[in-house]
């Protein structure tokens, strides 16, 4: 085993670059880890290339501004109801007495049914049902019920934040979810807003094969927050 193997890598920092060097390196290395992190199941979880084709319909013989209108006014909506439970995470679970440990397994649980939803390229029943869809149509302010909400802003979205708030005891981590639910809106409206001309360049097999990956790393994710869980309650113990 080499020098380098040997040495924890916070020791050789510490070695070449000082102390306050080493400690500045591991917590931008954790503040990159938690944003992918957060960033990456929010945006999962909306999945905004799902939702197109249920957008398309929605919108269907509408002019470009007022698709975009609607596509814009779902999307803030997205963030104004993730960003609340975000900023009112800590509270709700206090008010009905909610561990950290059981949400991570409910929302582990949610989040499997729509990952394995996603891998047979569907969207699940938890975020969109067809009458919804076909209410939808005939509705002015579509872009709120059901495209803010359940569309974007579903329960596997909103399950989420909420134990990624749980596990965020600091502020710049908040600030990192913040961040991540409003890169997630401003991506979702351009992927939407742009909707037919990301299907032509796409396609229909390209979306499919790209709502399969994010159903497999969905799936991924909610096995951790099950195993995350589990720990946290002692079933199972934490090689660290």
């Amino acid at each position: 085993m080499g020098l380098h193997a040997a040495i924890p890598s916070a020791t050789l920092l510490a070695a070449f670059f000082g102390p306050a060097s080493a400690a500045m390196h591991e917590l931008r290395s954790t503040y990159v880890q938690f944003s992918v992190l957060a960033l990456s199941s929010i945006f999962f979880l909306v999945d905004p290339f799902a939702a197109m084709p249920t957008f398309l319909s929605i919108t269907a013989g509408m002019d470009a501004p007022r698709r975009k209108a609607i596509a814009r006014k779902g999307c803030i909506t997205c963030f104004i109801v993730l960003s609340s439970f975000a900023l009112a995470g800590q509270l709700i679970f206090k008010m009905f007495g909610i561990t950290l440990p059981a949400f991570e397994i409910a929302g582990g649980l949610i989040l499997l049914l729509i990952g394995i939803d996603m891998l047979e390229a569907k969207r699940s029943p938890t975020q969109e049902s067809s009458g919804e869809t076909e209410e939808a149509s005939h509705k002015e302010d579509a872009g709120i019920v059901p495209l803010g909400i359940p569309m974007l802003a579903g329960p596997g979205a909103i399950s989420s934040v909420m134990v990624l708030v749980a596990q965020a005891p600091s502020r710049w981590q908040m600030c990192a979810i913040i961040g991540a639910i409003a890169v997630t809106a401003t991506a979702s409206y351009a992927i939407l807003s742009g909707a037919d001309r990301v299907r032509r360049v796409l396609g229909e097999t390209g979306i499919r094969i790209l709502v399969r990956i994010m159903g497999l790393l969905l799936v991924a994710l909610a096995m951790q927050f099950f195993v995350n869980g589990l720990t946290d309650l002692g079933v199972i113990q934490s090689k660290n």
